[in-house]
């Protein structure tokens, strides 16, 4: 028996509703949703659909309402979403101007009220009549500098091969008022076919040092930029990430279309994994019934990126798909949305919310769906779904199909919740319980291990920080193990905290509640 300084009590507990879904709305058709919520004053949540429908709550999502954008420069959908530290909210979208042509530029409207009221907006990357598309955008918090990249087409859809498309970048430096001149950024072209062989999925993401990283998806797979001095200059070569095989446009039985384009972020948590930089996909490299969402990470400034890693923890043969991702910067964890067919046979389709507190090593799977839909490939459901996280609020947002009526929903499901395990606390090589649960003074945990085994424990408060390694991969013999544990040495005040187990790499999470 190993001999522990510090150990955690772990309740077995009974199983947890998790799903707690909010309506945001079902008018106008809405989909592709983005969200975003205002880090220093977080109850204030601004989300938005295709074309132009955007929505406000002041009380951190369980309450919404719902207005109509406007711009001389027309609302013309793929709405995205920025805030900056003064609380400004930033929303990009295409154009369709009364003068000019379709998607010419990408339009910037600024909100200084919580997003309720827009300005007329700005605008990057006009371009004669050149198409701009599928942009995204982030902010260095140190300067309020915001970054966008997109795609540019010589022609939209064009098969023509003297027509191509490219990665551009622009910024501002004055709140959104004026951009740069854009700049190209990608080392290969891709075509115009708005297919596997195009350049897309620029979603930028800023470094611990100001640096600005940008992933995209085309002929040369998954391919990763970076710039060290604010988007001035980039590496004349573009750094391989992963093949991504069979590219990123995909079927899905049902969507009328569907897209595995990577989604690109970085931790400046400050935390243990401070500065990773994570890359987030889904392709169906096994298989065309067996579509994946991945994870590839890099922790030397994007040089070198690490074996991709399954997010969904499902068998084979099941469909997971539309993914997106991003990092509490409080605590380093990654949170993912996505559709979920491990449950059915059909096209039956749940949301699920994935959650990875060690810097993507492992991850906890949920489903936060609370009933499924069955998707019309007759109804355009969007090309991509949405989440933001900040100090343990966790707010996804996607679409639904039901009854013909297409409607986008957020979830309150906290990151406490998150962390119970609800599955029976024995496995097939091991059993788990503890005892006492509450308690004050001693508990006792314990498992059995049916064979030796590589043990690891943390213990989170319930915001999900952690606060204590408390077995940090040990191998520990078969047999049972039974250690007692003495609150008073944690100096834990009361309250409720969660205790993540990988036994061999099975994760058990379970509560432990702390009274006087």
């Amino acid at each position: 028996m190993k001999n522990l300084i510090i150990l955690a009590a772990l309740s077995i507990g009974a199983s947890v509703a998790f799903s707690q879904n909010v309506l945001i709305s079902d008018q106008q058709n809405p989909c592709e949703p983005s969200i975003i919520l205002d880090p220093d004053n977080p109850e204030y949540v601004v989300a938005a659909t295709v074309l132009d429908n955007y929505y406000v709550s002041a009380d951190t999502g369980h309450t919404w309402t719902e207005y109509e954008l406007h711009s001389s420069f027309g609302v013309w959908g793929d709405p995205a979403l920025g805030v900056d530290t003064a609380g400004h909210f930033y929303f990009f979208h295409l154009s369709n101007p009364s003068v000019g042509s379709w998607i010419d530029r990408i339009v910037c409207q600024k909100s200084t009220d919580q997003g309720v009221n827009w300005s007329d907006g700005s605008f990057a990357g006009l371009n004669g009549n050149k198409a701009q598309d599928k942009h995204w955008c982030a902010i260095d918090r140190s300067t309020n500098y915001i970054y966008l990249t997109w795609t540019q087409f010589d022609q939209y859809g064009s098969t023509n091969p003297a027509d191509s498309s490219i990665i551009l970048f622009s910024k501002s430096l004055d709140g959104g008022l004026t951009w740069t001149d854009a700049k190209r950024i990608n080392e290969v072209a891709g075509d115009c076919t708005d297919s596997d062989n195009t350049v897309e999925g620029a979603v930028p993401a800023v470094g611990p040092n100001g640096e600005v990283y940008v992933a995209w998806a085309g002929p040369e797979g998954i391919v990763f930029d970076r710039s060290i001095d604010q988007g001035e200059t980039w590496l004349d070569k573009d750094i391989f990430v992963d093949p991504m095989p069979t590219g990123w446009d995909y079927g899905i039985p049902g969507i009328y279309r569907c897209n595995g384009l990577p989604v690109t972020d970085c931790d400046i948590s400050g935390g243990l994994h401070h500065g990773t930089i994570y890359i987030n996909w889904s392709d169906q490299r096994n298989g065309a019934d067996d579509t994946d969402v991945w994870l590839a990470k890099s922790t030397d400034g994007g040089d070198t990126w690490q074996t991709p890693i399954r997010v969904n923890n499902d068998g084979i043969g099941k469909q997971q798909f539309l993914t997106w991702m991003d990092i509490d910067q409080t605590t380093g964890y990654l949170y993912f949305v996505f559709y979920d067919r491990r449950s059915y046979a059909d096209m039956s389709t749940d949301v699920y919310l994935a959650l990875s507190t060690d810097g993507g090593a492992t991850f906890i799977n949920k489903k936060i769906s609370e009933s499924p839909f069955v998707p019309n490939p007759g109804v355009f459901f969007g090309d991509y779904n949405n989440i933001v996280a900040h100090n343990g609020i966790v707010r996804p947002i996607w679409t639904r199909l039901q009854d013909g009526q297409l409607s986008v929903w957020t979830d309150l499901t906290t990151t406490e919740e998150l962390l119970v395990q609800t599955d029976e606390s024995r496995h097939g090589s091991f059993e788990v319980k503890n005892f006492p649960n509450p308690s004050s003074d001693v508990v006792y945990f314990s498992f059995n291990l049916r064979k030796p085994s590589v043990v690891d424990l943390q213990l989170f408060d319930s915001t999900g920080r952690v606060i204590a390694t408390v077995i940090g991969h040990e191998k520990w013999d078969f047999g049972k193990h039974v250690m007692p544990v003495d609150l008073h040495q944690l100096n834990l005040p009361p309250g409720n905290y969660y205790g993540k187990l990988l036994i061999d790499g099975e994760e058990v999470v379970k509560k432990m509640i702390v009274v006087d």
